[in-house]
């Protein structure tokens, strides 16, 4: 299947449902084609991609685990043989650990699980359609091409039960450094976000514990975040209005990351 080349695509892992899908809304408002990844079956995310369908020009679903290397080439040759090129890359998906354990009891096999799906992938992809990024954009006057990592306050909040993630997303932090370094010579900027406490279907399982945190002050805005929240930062940093401030972090927490007395 192919589609419209003119217009801007992106490729969303993780685009199926939560924080992905708040991000995939807000581009097929702005007329992006789609490349959805995900793990789960084509019939489970079919009815999202008829929805998402209404609205933008053209939706792909490229199932796939981004922590696997024959995977991720797949991943990545499905979403370009079906538009062509690639103008965004958001790199959304990540896990929890499987078990939230104290850090003096943390196994090895969660964190390579954990590091593996939430830096290991990320990296890799974004190295991969990087270097495709920069031969469209020699081959293609006018080609404009973003990268956004999606983090999470994780990166520099501590929290000793779940460490490996904690871990991962500040990894995810210097690995946006590293890119934006790279590739400013190629007029590529890139971004990351921290969202704080979003909910979504990775969080239902603690939303009376934030709840009450919320409520009792943990942010300065009473309320949970929406994966909508962070789709209109996406938006608004591959619309090109922040061109000039690559490599920055925006915070999509409602205040919680900010010192108080």
């Amino acid at each position: 299947m192919k589609f419209d080349r003119m217009k801007k695509t992106a490729l969303i892992t993780g685009g199926t449902r939560g924080i992905g899908l708040g991000i995939a809304w807000q581009l097929a408002a702005q007329g992006y084609g789609l490349a959805l990844n995900g793990r789960r079956g084509e019939e489970e995310v079919e009815p999202v991609l008829e929805e998402l369908n209404q609205q933008a020009p053209g939706v792909i679903y490229c199932r796939g685990d981004i922590a696997n290397k024959a995977e991720r080439e797949r991943i990545l040759k499905l979403a370009v043989n079906a538009f062509g090129k690639i103008n965004l890359l958001v790199n959304n998906a990540g896990i929890p650990p499987a078990e939230r354990r104290d850090l003096l009891e943390m196994s090895e096999e969660s964190y390579d699980r954990v590091l593996e799906t939430n830096l290991k992938g990320p990296f890799f992809l974004s190295q991969a359609l990087a270097r495709q990024m920069i031969d469209w954009k020699r081959e293609q006057p006018g080609f404009e091409a973003c990268i956004v990592n999606i983090s999470s306050v994780s990166a520099t909040v501590a929290s000793v039960n779940r460490g490996e993630y904690c871990i991962s997303k500040a990894g995810m932090g210097m690995m946006t450094k590293l890119f934006a370094a790279r590739l400013g010579e190629h007029d590529i900027p890139v971004f990351e976000i921290r969202p704080g406490v979003v909910e979504t279907d990775m969080t239902s399982g603690v939303k009376e514990k934030y709840d009450r945190l919320i409520t009792d002050g943990l942010s300065i805005q009473k309320r949970w975040g929406s994966p909508e929240d962070v789709g209109k930062v996406v938006a608004s940093l591959a619309s090109g209005q922040f061109a000039y401030s690559t490599g920055q972090v925006i915070m999509v927490d409602g205040g919680i990351t900010v010192q108080r007395l």
